[in-house]
């Protein structure tokens, strides 16, 4: 399993600086701000900091990313994508440097993807201490909307969980925030 980028609505065409097509196979991209002043960053740069997982063909951005098969050829094509950006974009020393970097690269995607196919990743980036943190929560389709009217299961189909051990399990409720907007 890997992440894979999807996009559930338009919003990161105008979020982002580059939005990833859907589909590009992702990593979280933190490398793109190593050695930057992120605390100087406004606007969808801020935005692509905050939240951005990157697509390997075009190093552009996406909020959210979906547990998916990958096949071995396309994990190899994955790694020589994010290479050659690496090189061509980001000035890596060599192309043996740019593979290694880009295999650890897909091997952490791999991890954050070890969930049921279809689980879709959020994450959340700091800076805390000076040092970039990355927290990560997952969205999945929860079982017990079965029997339930339509707008009710829609609604409540899927449940935030947290997936770093820093804090409680965050639960967003969409039916309870609209009977609270009435």
């Amino acid at each position: 399993m890997m992440l894979r980028t999807i996009r559930l609505d338009p919003s990161d065409t105008f979020v982002f600086p580059e939005a990833a097509e859907p589909g590009e196979w992702a990593v979280t991209g933190t490398f793109l701000f190593w050695g930057r002043d992120v605390a100087g960053l406004a606007g969808k740069e801020r935005a692509a900091f905050r939240a951005g997982f990157v697509g390997v063909a075009s190093l552009g951005f996406s909020t959210l990313v979906v547990a998916q098969p990958i096949r071995p050829e396309e994990r190899a094509a994955a790694i020589d994508s994010l290479a050659h950006h690496l090189i061509d974009r980001l000035g890596a020393p060599d192309m043996e440097a740019a593979r290694a970097a880009a295999a650890e690269e897909i091997t952490f995607s791999t991890s954050l993807a070890e969930h049921d196919e279809g689980t879709l990743v959020a994450m959340h980036r700091v800076v805390v201490d000076g040092e970039i943190r990355e927290q990560f929560r997952t969205l999945t389709a929860r079982e017990e909307t079965a029997g339930a009217d339509s707008l009710h299961a829609t609604a409540r189909a899927f449940t935030f969980h947290e997936e770093v051990d820093d804090g409680p399990e965050e639960r967003v409720d969409l039916i309870d925030m609209m009977a609270a907007r009435k």
